[in-house]
């Protein structure tokens, strides 16, 4: 094991080099741990044992985002795949998850899981490497058992954290769906919002790697801080734009001015561009889709740096609210809708 030093010139990173037979060595320890057991069974194997064909055990270990060995008689399973491949069954059993939908339902989840564990092990890697940096010149059975025992520290704390967010999730978001559809798809009347950076294009190529990470932060940090004030929910965060919606159409109107107000705010920093449109969307795994979501991004994209817009829909709900004042603007034609109409909303300073 070895220490480096150079990221870009004024920076100074210390990384800590381990050998690939190490690296291997150690990457098996922690997959056993994690698996709970060795790889033992090949795909016809793991399949009987689930008490489910060889195809849908295929079809559903590719939805949640793995691989599937070809060689038939490739042993790549644990008896942890095993009963994961059981509890999915037993829910469509149940009726809790409806057969044709157990794909896109494994899909759904294989997503959101990948992305979390994406950071989880940023996380944990880091911090070992962190711990490991002193070890050079130790045996490399000593910095195996090192690395077991980091592992068996950090990981039942985040895994205690990730289950206690997730359960407070559950909770707020029954919360917001008592009285609507029990399906995996449905469909309600929501306010959807987009918030974006301008100019983040050309921001990638002025910053450097931790400035960028710093800005992103500031700007997931504070948008979620503002969204979640006014009972609306964060939807999904793709780079420099963040996706929401509410159902209340003056809860909907703060977290817009107030993402405006009090996102980004010092003078360096860039602008923002958000858009709302108000209406039936259709609520599947999690995400948003309609015609209200395409017209909500369209907005966003038309809106002028630091200024909101807000479809015709959401602006009569708003004509007679306190606060707030509404320009009309003249309608556009953009991609997917032949007449735009929009609305400029900014408080009413003379309220």
């Amino acid at each position: 094991m070895t220490s480096e030093a150079p990221e870009n010139g004024d920076e100074t990173a210390t990384t800590t080099e381990i050998s690939p037979t190490l690296l291997r060595d150690v990457q098996a320890d922690l997959e056993e741990s994690l698996l709970g057991g060795p790889r033992r069974y090949t795909r016809t194997e793991i399949a009987d044992f689930a008490g489910v064909s060889l195809e849908r055990a295929d079809r559903l270990w590719v939805s949640m985002g793995f691989a599937v060995d070809t060689d038939p008689d490739g042993v790549m399973f644990t008896e942890g795949d095993a009963a994961a491949l059981r509890t999915i069954a037993s829910l469509v059993d149940q009726g809790i998850i409806s057969p044709e939908r157990e794909v896109a339902a494994a899909r759904a989840l294989g997503q959101s899981m990948s992305r979390l564990a994406e950071w989880q092990v940023s996380l944990i890697s880091t911090h070992i490497v962190d711990q490991l940096a002193g070890s050079a010149g130790s045996d490399e059975q000593a910095i195996r058992e090192q690395v077991r025992e980091l592992t068996a520290e950090i990981l039942p704390a985040v895994e205690s954290l990730q289950a206690y967010v997730w359960r407070r999730h559950i909770a707020s978001t029954t919360g917001r769906n008592v009285g609507n559809p029990g399906e995996e798809v449905a469909s309600r009347k929501l306010v959807v919002g987009f918030a974006d950076i301008v100019g983040y294009t050309s921001l990638t190529r002025q910053l450097g790697a931790r400035e960028l990470s710093d800005l992103l932060e500031r700007f997931e940090s504070a948008s979620t801080s503002v969204i979640g004030r006014h009972q609306g929910w964060v939807v999904k965060t793709v780079g420099d734009e963040v996706m929401f919606a509410v159902e209340s159409p003056s809860d909907a109107a703060e977290i817009a001015l107030q993402l405006q107000e009090q996102v980004l705010p010092d003078e360096a920093d860039p602008e923002l561009r958000v858009g709302l449109a108000m209406g039936p969307v259709l609520v599947r795994f999690g995400d948003l889709y309609g015609s209200v979501v395409n017209t909500a991004a369209r907005l966003t994209g038309s809106a002028r740096p630091g200024t909101v817009l807000i479809d015709e829909a959401l602006a009569h709900e708003l004509a007679d609210a306190p606060g707030y004042y509404l320009k009309q603007l003249r309608p556009r034609r953009v991609r997917g809708i032949r007449r735009l109409e929009q609305f400029v909303l900014r408080r009413d300073r003379d309220a």
